[in-house]
């Protein structure tokens, strides 16, 4: 079995909790959470240890307010850069379905030089950053459930269109939340993307 750990980080003094898992040599890949959800859902589907078991270190955490960080006024992107700073020097891989989407989008205009790549599930932010998408210059998997009523495949398709190196994976019949609705199909196309871009 997977070994996940919980550890507190620190951001500006007020604590950040986060899952851990995987060797602390692989690609970092930071796993951010919608509205909804926490960085336990991200246990509860499996993908941290998916990750883990293919070589990566995978680290989800709950947002100010969110799961078991208590609320903070404190900035998503200070978050960020707080937890890559203390986990890795050589930067991250993102990944943010919907609300965590829009946040590692934002972060990535804004931190560049900390962010290896961009795995966008359902990403709400897409078209109110819809003239900055052509500055992302890494690569950038972008997945959508085929039924999305939240963030439209519109949303997918723009991202597609805008960033040189995007590539759109579309779940059919999968709602907003398509990785908890198909699981095996989201850590099939995850670790497939991972694996030709970010080889262990």
């Amino acid at each position: 079995m997977t070994d996940i750990s919980k550890q507190q980080l620190d951001c500006g003094g007020h604590p950040i909790h986060t899952l851990q898992s995987g060797p602390d040599a692989g690609h970092l890949i930071l796993l951010l959470h919608g509205k909804m959800f926490q960085a336990a859902t991200w246990q509860e589907t499996g993908t941290l240890a998916k990750l883990a078991d293919a070589g990566y270190r995978a680290v989800a955490l709950d947002m100010p307010g969110f799961g078991n960080s208590p609320a903070a006024d404190i900035k998503p992107a200070e978050v960020l850069k707080a937890v890559i700073n203390q986990v890795s020097p050589n930067g991250a891989i993102l990944l943010g379905p919907s609300m965590g989407g829009r946040i590692a989008l934002e972060f990535t205009f804004a931190n560049p030089d900390l962010v290896n790549g961009l795995i966008l599930v359902g990403a709400v932010g897409a078209q109110e950053n819809r003239e900055r998408l052509k500055e992302i210059a890494l690569p950038c998997l972008a997945v959508w459930g085929g039924e999305d009523t939240i963030s439209p495949l519109t949303n997918g398709h723009l991202l597609q269109q805008e960033v040189r190196d995007a590539i759109l994976a579309v779940i059919p019949g999968a709602p907003h939340p398509c990785y908890l609705d198909q699981p095996d199909e989201w850590h099939r196309i995850l670790l497939g993307f991972l694996t030709d871009k970010f080889p262990v």
